[in-house]
């Protein structure tokens, strides 16, 4: 239980709520039981510390208010939206008897020691904090959940969790879950598509190799072709010109 020191406030104005502010005072309110409202004020400090734990909301403290100690529990803070600086704290007065609705955070431990989260288990936690009514002279801390010996496929339900004497969930007629160890998932590593690409791109490069190769065979086939006219030419050139030449001589001549 943490004892926190407070001040009387006796302000009536916005201009000077907000001088307490610019001092590093957070300014409060007190209420609750049979006594009256009271306004006061706390360190700024003090406030931001007791922020940072986790169950600020469900842990009862101790204000000395001036010489005069009573327990209380925050309620609610308020923040400021740009510097996020505390704003105001309001406090419950904690009267014997009466009981009150927290939201108490769930502790995990053991994790080390449980077999499914050896073996690869997902822990799904389902309600990091669970709503509880409880005496106000016997509000947990935190709900407590074992993983020791805990196995893939087990489901932690409120049922499964101790409470403390006169604690009981809000939520009625259900027994609802908290967590449970799931099976890991497997995925499956999709195949390499950029290595396909490049052995795609020199298949299609090997295809367009043996295209020329085809084409360069079609190419000598002509060349061939042509050697062959070109020879047929040259044949006929030549039987033309012995042809000219037979023309050419005289013919033989008359003898008188």
């Amino acid at each position: 239980m943490n004892s926190i020191e407070a001040s009387i406030r006796n302000t009536n104005t916005k201009g000077e709520v907000n001088a307490l502010r610019s001092k590093g005072i957070v300014p409060a309110i007190v209420y609750g039981g049979k006594n009256q409202n009271q306004k006061i004020s706390v360190p700024k400090k003090v406030i931001k510390l007791l922020v940072d734990k986790e169950n600020f909301l469900s842990n009862i403290l101790t204000l000395n208010i001036e010489g005069n100690s009573q327990n209380v529990l925050p309620r609610e803070i308020k923040f400021d939206t740009i510097t996020d600086e505390p704003m105001h704290v309001d406090f419950v007065r904690i009267v014997k008897g009466a009981k009150i609705a927290l939201e108490i955070p769930v502790k995990f431990i053991n994790n080390e020691k449980s077999p499914g989260l050896k073996r690869g288990g997902v822990l799904n936690i389902v309600r990091r904090k669970v709503e509880l009514k409880c005496p106000t002279e016997n509000i947990p801390d935190e709900l407590v959940v074992d993983l020791e010996n805990k196995d893939i496929g087990e489901s932690f339900k409120i049922s499964s969790i101790k409470l403390p004497e006169g604690v009981t969930p809000t939520i009625q007629g259900r027994d609802f879950v908290v967590a449970t160890l799931a099976a890991p998932t497997i995925i499956k590593e999709p195949e390499k598509p950029a290595e396909e690409t490049v052995e795609g791109e020199e298949g299609a490069e090997g295809e367009v190799k043996a295209a020329e190769g085809e084409e360069g065979e079609v190419k000598t086939a002509e060349g061939d072709k042509k050697e062959d006219d070109k020879k047929v030419g040259d044949k006929k050139v030549g039987d033309k010109k012995v042809g000219d030449k037979k023309e050419d001589k005289k013919p033989p001549t008359e003898k008188k």
